[in-house]
């Protein structure tokens, strides 16, 4: 009795381990399952080193509550965080609306349209990096191409387009705009050429043409898709270090930083890192609802646009 007792308890074990193994293993068996452990193992091992422990790793450098204390009663942060959501205010929601506008216009037919979206598109392919340069010297208050035409035309003596705090957040904005409202319009355009002809066609039988077309028929397709992409053209402004880099350098004095250029600063210009990431790390509460917002978007956007 008791033999078949201890066997009876160590049964129940013995078929947990089995059932797990089952489903890890899937209906992979002998050399699948080996080869599929072999493939799966680098793929988890890059994930923990250049995925898992850096994000770890940051949230412990940002840890430390005396390092809000000291970044909030900074100015240079307090300027920044205004910065900050004026470029987001103005960069995602003037870009968006534009592509959205843009792309209406590309939908005309013809080979010269073609053309002319090629054309369009060219400003996004252009590495950004030289292109935010050669905006930095364009603007140059002394020997700039801007100030330059504007004199040899008009005889005009253009400002100091990047010493001043306001002008020169407004030109890293407007480089921006330019640089990705044609990514966001083939985005958009490609979620208008997904509209059924036979929705387009009945429409225009209702009279729901021109204005009252793209307010009944094609924005409420176009919703989810245009929602989507404004979040996560959000996300990625969040983490845009190259324009305010190189166009205004966050000059004058420090007045255009925005969270991303600050944390460079803070960590390596200031040889501050704990601060740089604690920068860095304070956009987290708004980074953190825009992701949740993102899934739920995408989770249900199985039957949208």
């Amino acid at each position: 009795m008791n033999g078949a007792s201890v066997v009876d308890i160590g049964r129940p074990a013995i078929r947990r381990r089995r059932i797990l193994s089952r489903s890890l293993r899937g209906g992979l068996k002998g050399g699948e399952y080996t080869w599929a452990v072999a493939f799966v193992v680098p793929y988890i091992a890059v994930f923990l080193t250049f995925v898992a422990y850096p994000v770890v790793y940051g949230l412990w450098m940002g840890s430390e509550a005396s390092l809000y204390r000291e970044l909030f009663a900074d100015p240079i942060y307090q300027s920044t965080v205004v910065n900050t959501v004026l470029y987001l205010a103005l960069g995602v929601n003037v870009k968006m609306f534009l592509a959205l506008l843009l792309s209406g216009f590309f939908m005309r037919p013809g080979w010269w349209m073609k053309v002319l979206l090629l054309i369009f598109v060219l400003p996004w392919a252009v590495p950004q990096i030289s292109t935010s340069i050669s905006i930095h010297w364009m603007l140059n208050g002394e020997w700039g191409f801007l100030n330059n035409a504007l004199y040899t035309l008009f005889h005009v003596e253009g400002p100091s387009w990047l010493n001043d705090r306001w002008m020169a957040l407004g030109a890293v904005i407007l480089s921006h705009i330019w640089k990705f409202t044609p990514f966001w319009t083939l985005i958009l355009l490609a979620g208008r050429m997904a509209i059924p002809l036979e929705i387009r066609d009945t429409a225009k039988v209702d009279g729901a043409t021109g204005l009252r077309g793209f307010v009944h028929i094609t924005f409420p397709l176009l919703a989810n898709l245009y929602l989507i992409s404004t979040l996560l053209s959000t996300i990625f402004l969040l983490g845009d270090y190259n324009a305010v880099a190189f166009v205004s350098g966050g000059g004058p004095a420090n007045s255009t930083h925005v969270l991303a250029t600050l944390g460079i600063r803070n960590a390596f210009e200031m040889a501050q890192p704990r601060l740089g990431v604690a920068a860095l790390m304070s956009a987290l509460p708004l980074v953190i609802p825009l992701v949740i917002i993102l899934m739920r978007k995408l989770r249900t956007a199985e039957v949208q646009l």
